[in-house]
């Protein structure tokens, strides 16, 4: 990361993280689709609701795991190993009694939660007993996804990949075993959910304990050390409060979209599916531009800092355009792999006809804060990105949206949200990078 050609290093980088993202999102998809199609709409609205709602309660934890990721990349770059060993330690613990906690809080409030979003009388049992059983599983998400952050601080994207297709097909075997053979539904799908994190979770586990690398685990130095915990936290609490807060505004227009009736609600949960695709590519972008960043600023490479940035927008933005015009494109035929149902697939393309092709800017609005969490400046670009993506679309949907009821009108507050938060990262951006080049030619 700290030497060479860089465009070359960001692909080989990326490329396996977005991979995994992907096929993540796709062993997710194949438990929406195996309940809409053998379940029926109604399983399928069931499912999708709740997908907002565990992001609210999970994403302060997950954001947390990129605290992990910046301050193992920046101990690896320096050579320091006795503090790399006790900042895997340190996330490895916390992610246990993270998961552990998360998983009595889904247990007690997902059906308080969900009848707060309003969430339709059809529909809120199952969803309910899909959000009890998906928590369960939650020790296993957080310890994947921490052990995964360590691998990625070091450079390896390939591992996590591998660990996550192997779950992944077995996910979706047990999907159509649960709810073909076994008529399980919607708690087919969560059973099989839980049970293949806990095998990603055993995979990443025992490459942790395997290798003889600084990163090596050992269960018997699991422990929490203050120093390196509250520096995880400097970096990962912001993170984790931003996406934590952007998705209380994504339930907030759940709420929304729930108003419209189940079929309207089956259309969302396809049609963001598919987002989460374009998401998960952006954000492997965004991950490696962290991850560079970071190595390069315990390395003391302030130039190569900024060519990460122009690289990884390039890629990013060039990824995004090709993808996001494709699912428009091609959207009908996408969604009919969700549904056959026609007005499903007409909310469906109704949502995507404002947040496909425009998605780019996501892309960028993402890059700016990854760049400055890896130089260890986290909090204001939270608070520029709540305030950006968040206030604008509190104030569409509860100023704009009620005398313009319509699903299109509703989601043009993405890209609007999007581009007020660039312009916003962008002057912050410029500041900090200043303030970084200042320190760097004050220590030479």
């Amino acid at each position: 990361m700290c030497n060479g050609t860089i465009m070359d290093k960001l692909i080989s980088f990326s490329v396996p993280l977005m991979v995994s993202g992907i096929l993540q999102l796709l062993f997710n998809a194949v438990d929406i689709i195996v309940v809409g199609r053998f379940s029926g709409s109604w399983a399928l609205a069931a499912v999708g609701s709740t997908t907002a709602l565990i992001n609210v309660f999970t994403n302060l934890f997950i954001g947390v795991s990129l605290g992990a990721n910046v301050l193992a990349a920046r101990f690896y770059a320096a050579g320091r190993d006795r503090e790399m060993s006790e900042t895997v330690h340190t996330a490895i613990t916390f992610a246990l009694i993270s998961g552990v906690v998360m998983a009595f809080v889904g247990l007690i409030c997902s059906r308080y939660a969900l009848e707060i979003m309003g969430t339709p009388d059809d529909v809120i049992e199952q969803a309910a007993l899909y959000m009890k059983i998906y928590f369960m599983g939650m020790p296993f998400f957080m310890l994947y996804n921490y052990g995964a952050a360590i691998l990625r601080a070091v450079g390896d994207t390939k591992r996590p990949l591998m660990f996550l297709i192997i779950s992944g097909v077995i996910n979706a075997i047990l999907n159509l075993i649960l709810v073909i053979a076994f008529h399980l539904d919607v708690a087919g799908v969560a059973i099989a959910t839980a049970i293949s994190q806990m095998i990603s979770c055993i995979l990443i586990l025992r490459c942790l304990y395997k290798t003889e690398s600084s990163y090596q685990l050992r269960f018997s130095k699991l422990t929490i050390k203050g120093v390196y915990l509250k520096q995880i936290f400097q970096v990962g609490i912001p993170a984790g409060i931003q996406s934590m807060v952007i998705n209380l505004s994504n339930a907030l227009l759940q709420s929304s979209v729930n108003s419209f009736g189940s079929v309207a609600m089956a259309g969302y949960t396809a049609a963001n599916n598919i987002l989460g695709f374009l998401y998960m590519s952006a954000n492997a972008v965004t991950q490696a531009c962290m991850s560079f960043t970071s190595q390069n600023y315990g390395a003391g490479k302030p130039k190569r800092m900024d060519r990460v940035l122009i690289d990884c927008m390039i890629l990013s933005c060039g990824i995004l355009l090709v993808l996001g015009t494709c699912a428009y494109m091609f959207g009908p035929e996408i969604l009919r792999i969700y549904t056959s149902e026609a007005d499903v697939i007409k909310n469906g393309m109704a949502i995507f006809s404002c947040t496909t092709i425009t998605y780019f800017l996501c892309g960028i609005m993402d890059l700016f804060p990854g760049a400055l969490r890896g130089m260890g400046y986290s909090t204001v670009p939270m608070i520029l990105s709540v305030l950006g993506t968040v206030g604008t679309r509190i104030v569409w949907i509860f100023m704009i949206f009620p005398s313009h009821r319509a699903l299109d009108l509703l989601f043009i507050s993405y890209p609007a949200s999007w581009f007020i938060t660039i312009v916003m990262q962008v002057i912050c951006y410029w500041f900090v990078r200043k303030k970084v080049k200042m320190k760097f030619v004050a220590a030479a």
